[in-house]
């Protein structure tokens, strides 16, 4: 009866941590993924949860920040006390004792016994605790460059977007000027079938007007690889025919100075700071190399039954025990790890450093970009003008028979131009100030 109830008990005691250390299995099946109908409108937003969701980059940083939480729970189990059941069944000659090949204790009687054991690690002076404390770090810098990822990928799609929305502007802009031209052309047509204007006039005007169905064969070209480009980011094997919806946001003047932005991305960038969780996570190491030479101080623990056995020997056994390691020497094998371990952080500090003067280049950069293309703006917006108003002057001139074909050709070709430019201008300077609030990492 003793032990059937000793049984039940040591079962009842070692079977749920057993059962709380087993792996969980939950569905790793994706969801489904975000879709679009064919033509239809898509946002700025829209399209940065679509790719978020469909990018396997997105789906990696993840995976690989709860790969890493993974060893923190690997390192910690070094605190925690570790049981488990042994079976054991022996069949020797009677009276055998001992065995040849190493110093043996006397377990060569017959037998058949159950029972548990526990160990627990009552010191080793800080190892496990720096071991810990490492895999801790270096788990929130894999969280960092999970997050440096979905910026990295929300980027790519913000700038993708823009492009399709630069290139469809100057779509519009050569279909103007083809139709414009079309217009003038006809025009002419009809003025040399009048004999009123000669037929270098019209074969100059049918110049202009190929070089605007070229302008627009191209632009529309542009466009088609823009969107093509932004379906993939998105996701889409296909390219799809989105209708992007530009949002009305003033064109504010950019930072007047550029160190707080510097200072800004210096504490804000993931990547700084998934090194930064990098250099505390090896000097952590570190620590715990250089640990290796301090002792080891473990306890155990162990009971059971014999219901087979030899007559003399009582049918339970138990023991606890204390063991000391201390070490003497194993053939500089703790220095080179700890040296290692050292050198390896120097060298993690060193990336720390190069990677906060790149950010500030970055940075500098991008501002500098964003205050040239800024200063742009009313360039090309007094270019259009002045391009408008010449090729006013230049059309009324003409048709009072006062200028020639090639200065009112000159004239539309610099208001094409002009327009082109203007157009660029603007979502140039979008596109940099996304570039500059990545560098930054300023939130949306």
């Amino acid at each position: 009866m003793r032990t059937i109830l000793a049984s039940v008990l040591l079962s009842i005691l070692l079977c749920p941590p057993l059962r709380a250390q087993m792996p969980s299995n939950p569905s790793t099946s994706p969801g489904p993924a975000p879709t679009a109908s064919v033509g239809g409108e898509l946002a700025l937003a829209q399209a940065e949860d679509i790719a978020l969701k469909n990018n396997p980059q997105i789906t990696i940083g993840k995976l690989s920040a709860l790969v890493a939480h993974q060893y923190v729970r690997e390192a910690r189990s070094a605190l925690l006390p570790n049981a488990y059941l042994s079976l054991t069944a022996v069949a020797s000659n009677p009276g055998s004792r001992l065995a040849a090949g190493a110093l043996n204790n006397p377990i060569l009687f017959p037998r058949a016994a159950a029972g548990a054991t526990v160990g627990q690690l009552i010191t080793d002076f800080g190892r496990s605790t720096n071991l810990l404390s490492s895999s801790q770090s270096q788990a929130k810098a894999e969280d960092q460059n999970a997050a440096a990822t979905t910026a990295q990928i929300v980027l790519a799609v913000d700038q993708s977007f823009y492009n399709v929305l630069e290139t469809k502007a100057l779509v519009v802009v050569a279909q103007q000027t083809v139709d414009s031209r079309q217009l003038f052309v006809d025009k002419i047509k009809a003025l040399t079938d009048a004999k009123l204007k000669s037929d270098l006039d019209l074969s100059f005007a049918n110049v202009d007007l190929a070089r605007g169905k070229l302008l627009l064969l191209e632009a529309r070209n542009n466009y088609q690889a823009s969107l093509a480009a932004l379906s993939a980011i998105l996701g889409y094997a296909d390219q799809q025919d989105f209708r992007l919806v530009e949002e009305q946001a003033p064109l504010g003047a950019p930072a007047p100075d550029v160190l707080p932005l510097i200072q800004q991305a210096l504490q804000q960038r993931p990547e700084i700071l998934a090194l930064q969780d990098q250099v505390q996570s090896a000097q952590k190491f570190g620590n715990a190399e250089h640990d290796l030479w301090r002792p080891t101080v473990t306890a155990l623990g162990v009971v059971g039954e014999a219901p087979v056995r030899d007559n003399h020997i009582s049918n339970w056994y138990g023991a606890v025990g204390v063991n000391i390691n201390i070490p003497v020497f194993n053939g500089f094998l703790f220095n080179a790890r700890a040296k290692a371990a050292d050198l390896q952080t120097s060298a993690t500090r060193q990336k720390l450093a190069g990677l906060r003067d790149n950010i500030a280049r970055d940075v500098r950069t991008s501002w500098q970009d964003t205050a040239r293309t800024y200063e742009r703006l009313s360039v090309t917006q007094q270019l259009r003008e002045q391009a408008g108003l010449a090729l006013d002057l230049a059309q009324s001139r003409y048709n009072l028979g006062l200028g020639s074909i090639v200065e009112f050709s000159q004239a539309e070709l610099q208001k094409t131009e002009a327009d082109i430019a203007d157009t660029d201008a603007k979502y140039q300077y979008r596109l940099t100030q996304i570039v500059l609030a990545y560098t930054i990492s300023a939130p949306k």
